[in-house]
């Protein structure tokens, strides 16, 4: 089973978002780990949902949540699912 944690920059991020938005951020997100397995994902990449970052110095990952970007990592030998940033689309990937 894993877990969600966010990074002290995701509470950055989401002052620049409105409430209702981080709800439905947050919902997807507890959903997304509570339903996360390596099937899950495998179809998630598939469909394009979730993709791996290329040029990172770790591994990162990108889900798509309507215009939002999550951007997160996993640390398989705990378990945990790291949210590193949110941010609205045209933001995403700017350093």
């Amino acid at each position: 089973m894993y877990t969600l944690e966010f990074e002290k920059a995701v509470k950055k991020d989401f002052k620049n978002i409105n409430i209702s938005d981080i709800k439905f951020i947050k919902e997807s997100l507890y959903s997304f780990v509570e339903n996360f397995s390596f099937a899950f994902e495998q179809e998630l990449l598939r469909t394009g949902k979730i993709k791996k970052l290329q040029g990172m110095d770790e591994e990162l990952y990108r889900l798509k949540l309507r215009t939002y970007r999550v951007i997160y990592k996993k640390e398989e030998d705990i378990l945990i699912i790291l949210v590193v940033s949110v941010k609205s689309r045209e933001n995403s990937y700017k350093k």
